[in-house]
């Protein structure tokens, strides 16, 4: 029969890849797990009122146009929202997946029984299936991993955030346009159950038998599982563990799978009182904490409390005598067992010919070790017990006071029986590199002794006191022969073999009285040893390392070792050399990876690798929060040893008397320095010896500085604004020197100069010398903030423009009679000067924080184009080919935007294409863009819009001056005006807005100028009339030239307000 994983075999080539996945899918969701955006839990009032608006649960499916509609009513919610996906939508779609791969799985998996109903596999039933051992194995795994998942997921990702995911993936992905999409599936799935994580949290009822059963499974399937699972030991387990006090360990793998298969059938639970009997008594009737997959624990006390005939079965084990019974068994355990490790891990002890010969004695103690470190580990452990439940309370406690619980003594065992462990392991793995060497050597020194003792007996050696016998001769030139003869490939016969030639040379002996001979007897008894040596390695077989690797797994400890943290840090700092043993122990944990790895190893899956980084990613975090203590110990000690040899330690002179020697000895503070040095020497051998540690599929190179550990954040240091990081603090601190107020920023130089001292205050070198302390990546992260912030102040902007504007009725009223008064504006106003004056003053208080506003939007643009101009230019000198083809790429995707535009049959990317997004990310990175083209907000239409913006302009013309070098500066430092940062701000807030906005703004512009020149025009001839008059004989006392100066006068003051010196070359312009 073919076998059921060979690779011709589709019937468990189908099943296996299931089963490789759905590990591969735990893995995935354990590594999201950590990393659920804060956000979406809203659990500050800061987040609730910030994104409470923006963020649904399962609610929004009811009637989604009223929510969007309500966003739509809003452009601030509008710009937060776009805002939020952005940043959210990569995390969410990862999370979309993960969610979409575990309803993928269900769905498969109950394809693949239909199929095997159906007999697409040929000669392939449920029931030959599950006949085999690769077979049950495998459904049974299936079944137990998509439980696993759900409960994963509840127990890390909380039903509320979930839904709120879903929906914000759902809203912001192409998923509700998508006629393909599962979402409804994937949400009724994976919607909130009511669960908490929280302690003292109530379970909610039927749970969580009605959250396994929202996609339906084959009840014969479920059943025939559970059946298997009683009556078979599918792993063949027992055989490793021949104790009967170690039944339950044995089968510790089985019984989880059990556990949680069982509420796929929750009749069972709730009423098969004989079955659940006939469970507890095979896999619980000495233990009611279990791990059910990677150091995830449940109590079955608490679990099974629902359940009528579970919790009934389990009385039983839960019988307060029975608990004091395991406790005490367990404490006895470890007082017999901790001097027993201590003894064979002594110096020389373990030697090669002591554990050839004492084997079983070896196992068994590894097994006693380890069930008790297991047993002690789940039962004692804090996580295990809800200190809300009175009764769990109890049974801990008394669990805690008849094992004489200290978990001191407990980490040591652990410790101990690791290197127990490794040592053995590594001695078995050298005599099995060197077995048949050895065996051959044995073989051919125990022929030669044979052939020298025949020569012997044959006269041709004169050997003292020997007499010639051919015989004997013979006969041992035959045991020679015998012995030459044994095949190392056939170990069973060669076995026998040996044990028949050693009784042999005994006989011969005693029957030929060869006693009397001293020499004989040595070769002799040396021949018999080599054979009994070749005895011993001939056993060495490596199933020996498969049972010490089947009994010391250590999966159950995944989240348990971490309880044991503080102990072995100051295990460490009180005794250096434990980190030798803590190599041990890591490699140990370690071991636990070949449970989710074993079936995407056999499947060939490429899930190998990313699964493999994660766990070992996880082991190797752990490994370096544990070992942060050395360095730390290690500077310690050599602060105490220069304070020693600075302060303490007189020096020597070159001269001195006798008496006074044993004073300047100082022999305790040497001493000390002598300690300190050994104890550091200690900590760097350990160091060296975890250099070389291969933990998972990452080996610890050489040592990682502390700062690079998830558990050992980088040191924040106390705030100076209201940054948080240091790019947000460089930041802040280049909008400071640079601030519009103080400086004048000169663009044909890309220059700052101090508005008062003319003094160069930065220039675009900044942004290179930027680029080399903190590359590429730096720099556009600096530009995203930078971004970021343009957001937040034209979002400010709006606010404040509802305010100042759309709310203030006197501003309206100036505003509507001006929009009057500049109807259309293709005309030209009479007397413009008194009109626009007369406006300007009377919104006189609004243009103050509507400069600032302006100016600091400008302010952040010309540092985004000088940003963009460095890292355009590092791009094309760094990575001239990436710069090319980004650029080649962007204006092919332009043109066929374009041309689709054109002519709509032509292809365009679609909006759920993210094709447009990646491209941008590129090409900001890059800095091939224009900050000033991007659109940064959404917004509304707004009432006075351009007039507003135009009267705004217009105020802060007589603040100004025009230089023929250096373009428009500000007339007076204490005006605090500079025209780039204005013009520029004021054209990024133009481009939020539809463009006929623009266009009315440069309109009523253009208007001013028209405006103002008709009236300079005819002013400047009515000048030239007056003084033609003026010098023609009327007195300046004369009707008629009073009435001039009044009009001069009223023309001078009219133009000055605006801006305009009358006569002026500026107003010839």
């Amino acid at each position: 029969m073919v076998d059921f994983l060979a690779e011709n075999n589709h019937c468990g080539q189908a099943v296996l890849r299931i089963v490789s996945r759905g590990n591969a899918i735990i893995a995935e969701l354990l590594r999201l797990s950590e990393f659920v955006p804060y956000v979406f839990k809203l659990k500050d009032k800061a987040d609730q009122q910030k994104y409470g608006e923006i963020i649904f649960d399962f609610s929004y499916f009811k009637g989604p146009e009223i929510s969007e509609g309500r966003l739509e009513t809003k452009p601030e919610l509008q710009d937060l929202d776009e805002e939020f996906r952005e940043n959210n939508i990569e995390i969410l779609t990862r999370f979309y997946l993960a969610f979409e791969s575990v309803h993928k799985y269900i769905v498969d998996l109950n394809r693949y029984l239909e199929d095997l109903n159906e007999g697409i596999y040929i000669q392939q039933t449920l029931e030959t299936v599950l006949l085999n051992e690769d077979g049950k194995q495998l459904l049974c795994e299936a079944l137990y991993l998509y439980g696993v998942m759900l409960l994963v997921i509840d127990q890390k990702i909380e039903g509320e955030v979930r839904e709120r995911m879903l929906v914000s993936y759902y809203r912001y992905s192409g998923a509700r346009s998508s006629a393909d999409s599962n979402m409804d599936d994937i949400c009724k799935l994976l919607r909130s159950t009511g669960y908490s994580s929280q302690p003292g949290s109530k379970r909610p009822p039927n749970y969580p038998e009605s959250y396994f059963s929202r996609v339906p499974i084959s009840d014969t399937f479920i059943s025939m599982v559970i059946g298997r699972l009683r009556s078979d030991d599918i792993y063949n387990q027992v055989s490793a563990y021949p104790l009967p006090e170690h039944r339950s360990t044995a089968l510790a793998t089985q019984a989880a799978i059990l556990y949680v298969i069982l509420y796929f059938h929750p009749t069972t639970l709730h009423t098969h009182q004989a079955k659940m009997r006939e469970i507890v008594d095979k896999y619980f009737p000495d233990n009611w904490v279990i791990s059910i997959y990677m150091g995830i624990t449940v109590n079955l006390m608490e679990a099974w409390e629902p359940y009528k005939a579970a919790k009934t079965a389990l009385n039983y084990t839960l019988d307060l005598p029975n608990i004091k019974e395991q406790a005490s068994r367990y404490s006895h355990l470890m007082e017999r067992l901790h001097p027993q490790v201590q003894q064979f891990l002594k110096q020389g002890f373990l030697r090669e010919e002591f554990v050839l010969d004492n084997i079983p004695k070896l196992l068994n103690c590894l097994r006693d070790c380890n069930v008790t470190i297991r047993w002690l580990m789940l039962h004692t452990a804090d996580s295990a017990y809800d200190v809300n439940n009175k009764r769990l309370r109890q049974v801990k406690d008394q669990v805690l006071t008849d094992s004489k619980y200290n978990s001191k003594v407990l980490f040591q065992l652990l410790l101990d029986t690791a290197q127990f462990e490794f040592v053995l392991k590594e001695m078995f793995k050298l005599m099995l590199s060197e077995k048949q060497n050895k065996w051959e050597n044995y073989k051919k020194e125990g022929s030669e002794r044979m052939t020298e003792l025949a020569d012997v007996f044959s006269g041709v050696k004169p050997l003292t006191r020997v007499e010639k016998n051919e015989n004997l001769q013979a006969w041992f030139r035959e045991i020679s022969k015998q012995i030459q003869s044994l095949n190392y490939e056939d170990s069973t016969a060669a076995g026998r073999k040996t044990v028949q030639l050693i009784q042999a040379l005994e006989e011969v002996q005693e029957f030929h009285q060869l006693e009397s001979n001293l020499q004989v007897c040595q070769f002799l008894a040396d021949t018999r040893r080599f054979l009994h040596q070749m005895i011993r390695t001939i056993n060495i077989k490596e199933e020996f390392l498969i049972t010490m690797q089947i009994v010391g797994d250590l999966s159950y400890a995944w989240q348990l070792i971490d309880s044991f943290t503080f102990i072995m840090q100051e295990s460490i700092r009180a005794n250096p050399s434990m980190v030798t043993k803590l190599r041990s122990t890591f490699l140990k944990l370690a071991s636990a990876l070949d449970l989710p790895l074993l079936r995407i190893n056999q499947a060939n899956s490429p899930d190998l690798l990313s699964v493999s980084q994660y766990y070992s990613g996880e082991l190797v975090s752990y490994v370096r929060k544990v070992l942060q203590i050395i360095p730390e110990s290690m500077f310690t000690s050599l602060a105490k040893i220069i304070k020693l040899q600075t302060h303490d330690i007189v020096e020597v002179p070159t001269r001195l008397d006798k008496d006074k020697l044993r004073d300047y000895a100082q022999l305790g503070a040497r001493y000390e320095v002598a300690r300190l040095t050994h104890a550091i020497s200690i900590f760097t051998e350990g160091i060296l010896m975890m250099k070389t540690t291969l933990v998972g599929i990452i080996k610890i190179q050489d040592w990682q500085s502390m700062y690079q550990s998830t558990h050992i954040p980088i040191p924040k240091f106390p705030p100076v604004d209201e940054s948080v990081t240091f790019i947000g603090r460089l930041c802040r601190e280049i909008l400071r020197i640079t601030d519009p107020k103080v400086t004048c920023y000169i663009d044909q130089m890309n220059t700052w100069y101090d508005v008062r001292t003319h003094q160069e205050v930065t220039n675009n070198r900044l942004f290179s010398e930027i680029q080399e302390s903190l590359g590429t990546f730096g720099l556009n992260g600096l530009d995203r903030l930078l971004c970021f912030m343009i957001v937040k102040e034209l979002q400010n902007f709006l606010r404040l423009y509802q305010r100042l504007i759309l709310r203030d009725r006197a501003a309206q009223e100036t505003l509507r009679a001006l929009q009057k008064v500049v109807t259309p504006v293709k005309g030209i106003i009479a007397n413009s000067a008194k009109i626009y004056s007369s406006a300007v003053a009377k919104t006189q208080k609004i243009w103050t924080v509507y400069l600032d506003a302006i100016m600091k939007v400008g302010q952040m643009q010309i540092l985004r184009r000088q940003i963009a101009n460095e890292l355009n230019y590092s791009c094309k000198f760094d990575s001239k080919h990436l710069a090319g083809a980004l650029e080649n790429f962007n204006e092919a995707l332009l043109a066929d935007i374009e041309a689709h535009y054109l002519d709509p049959s032509l292809p365009c990317p679609k909006e759920d294409n993210s094709l447009l997004y990646e491209i941008t990310a590129y090409l900001e990175a890059a800095g091939m863009h224009n900050p000033l083209n991007k659109i940064y907000i959404t917004t509304k239409q707004l009432s006075f819009f351009p007039v507003v913006n135009f009267l705004f302009l217009i105020a802060q013309l007589p603040k100004l001056q025009y230089n023929k070098n250096l373009g428009m500066t500000c007339r007076k430092p204490a005006d605090a005006v500079d025209w780039p940062p204005l013009v520029l701000g004021m054209l990024t807030l133009l481009k939020q807005f539809h463009s006929r906005y623009t266009e009315q703004f440069l309109a009523l512009i253009g208007q001013f100028i028209r405006s103002s020149m008709e009236q300079s025009t005819r002013w400047s001839s009515r000048t030239c009339l007056i003084t033609f008059l003026m010098s023609s004989g009327p007195s300046c006392e004369s009707p008629v030239g009073l009435k001039a100066r009044r009009h001069l006068r009223g023309a001078r003051l009219a133009f000055h307000s605006s801006g305009i010196s009358l006569g002026s070359s500026r107003a010839v312009k």
